[in-house]
């Protein structure tokens, strides 16, 4: 009898567990938009959101001040301590000279903590020869095909406002450059910087062509002189347009940060774009959490994928001046776009792929991302800053002296302990292993060549 009414209780509660897990399963579902349909060549679009949603949202953060920035949030931010952002920020905050295109869903321009770090399109801005507003007087003023596209262009609607009707963008542009020390909400990857938003995608507007805005959005930033463009959507179809404009990117030095996807999936079988394209200055990002695991959700591959960065739970802006927290590898990625346009603020002679070079190369070994990973590394803002500073040359070479490099280890294999225990030089071993692994890093070493493309020896 005993047992039988355990049989019972055991039934109910696992009915009752189950059955909540897949109703909210199907909440977070529909709360934001599907990229499985992106999959079906029915359908037009082949380029769709990342799965992100808003797991909360406020129009107040709590008062935690940072010893270098008084923004209230900013010690909320786990990922920003996990990617040694402070540090990195006593070297170089960024700079408005470098311009990020922001391909996504838009932005809120009057948001407290992005409207004076967005990108001002010069021939759209002052006054005309009768005195008008440029931004304003219903003219193309510099002649590129775009009326008033002082911050950019929406490419849903194909014209200048830029609206976020989901709250994906402005979260976006809020983890690379919300503003730093104005004593609101957080502080962005790169405090100083210039975002160019580009609207390719709204939840409001069925139906959209959302491939066709994605290469229009890239063909823009191209012909408008972005340095770095984040793309933070994807499909599993190849599409040579796209290729193809990203290659053209890549022909005037801009770097390409594209999220690896949230589709579960191994990406060296089951491909994803445009992270996989075989081009020199992609770099294909997944996520993480606090614990450096590759978040479940995420694509992983230790030949399509180059790094990871925090994703899970990024505390960003939010429409309407609020803030709130998203996962996916669209929020890691935009880590890595941030952390690049600090190195071409602090490397003014670094070309696309020098920064990309240095960016994976100097990030944190982790032994949970040998599998997941081309470089098995995790995403440190302040290494990618300073590692040439104490000693490293642009060919990966390491200089003799080698005492201000001791800091720099991020093996979790603690080379430096088995070094001590067989006797070596801990130091001297340490250095070997990461400039070893550091000219491994730059080396060529070719993607897979069924992705689509005639390049050969990508390499970083």
């Amino acid at each position: 009898m005993f047992s039988r009414k355990v049989v019972i209780a055991a039934s109910c509660v696992g009915l009752a567990f189950f059955g909540g897990l897949g109703i909210y399963l199907y909440s977070t579902q529909e709360s934001s938009p599907s990229r499985t349909q992106s999959s079906s060549k029915k359908d037009s679009s082949l380029r769709a959101l990342e799965k992100s949603f808003i797991t909360s949202q406020t129009d107040k953060v709590v008062d935690e001040p940072s010893a270098l920035f008084n923004d209230p949030a900013i010690s909320q931010a786990w990922g920003l301590k996990k990617s040694d952002a402070a540090r990195a920020w006593s070297v170089t905050k960024g700079s408005r000279d470098i311009v990020i295109a922001v391909i996504d869903t838009g932005i809120d321009i009057k948001h407290e903590d992005l409207a004076g770090n967005l990108w001002r399109n010069p021939g759209e801005t002052g006054l005309d020869s009768k005195g008008r507003d440029k931004a304003t007087n219903g003219i193309d003023d510099d002649g590129n095909g775009f009326v008033d596209d002082v911050y950019g262009w929406n490419f849903v609607a194909n014209n200048p406002k830029l609206d976020d009707n989901h709250g994906h963008g402005t979260h976006i542009a809020g983890i690379i450059g919300a503003e730093a020390g104005n004593g609101k909400g957080i502080t962005g990857i790169a405090p100083e910087v210039s975002l160019m938003i580009l609207k390719y995608y709204d939840p409001k507007v069925p139906g959209t062509d959302n491939l066709k805005n994605t290469v229009a959005s890239i063909r823009y930033a191209v012909k408008m002189g972005a340095n770095i463009i984040n793309y933070s959507g994807g499909g599993t179809e190849f599409s040579q347009e796209e290729h193809d404009a990203i290659a053209e990117a890549e022909k005037k030095g801009i770097l390409f940060v594209a999220a690896a996807g949230n589709e579960r999936s191994n990406s060296d079988q089951h491909h994803y774009y445009p992270a996989d394209y075989k081009l020199k200055n992609i770099i294909s990002v997944t996520a993480i959490d606090p614990s450096t695991q590759v978040l479940a959700s995420s694509n992983y591959g230790v030949e399509t994928v180059d790094i990871a960065a925090p994703g899970q739970n990024i505390l960003s802006c939010l429409p309407g001046n609020s803030y709130g927290y998203m996962t996916g590898t669209s929020q890691a990625t935009a880590f890595v776009t941030g952390a690049a346009a600090l190195v071409m603020a602090h490397k003014q002679s670094f070309q696309a792929e020098d920064v990309k070079k240095y960016i994976l190369a100097t990030g944190d070994a982790q032994t949970q991302l040998a599998s997941k990973t081309r470089t098995s590394r995790q995403l440190n803002l302040y290494k990618a800053l300073t590692i040439l500073d104490q000693g490293v040359g642009a060919s990966g070479v390491i200089a003799v002296n080698t005492q201000n490099m001791k800091s720099f280890s991020g093996d979790p294999n603690d080379r430096r302990a088995r070094a001590a225990e067989e006797g070596l030089d801990a130091t001297a071993t340490e250095m070997s292993q990461f400039g070893k692994s550091l000219i491994d890093a730059m080396g060529a070493k070719a993607r897979p060549s069924k992705l689509g493309t005639k390049q050969e020896n990508e390499g970083f």
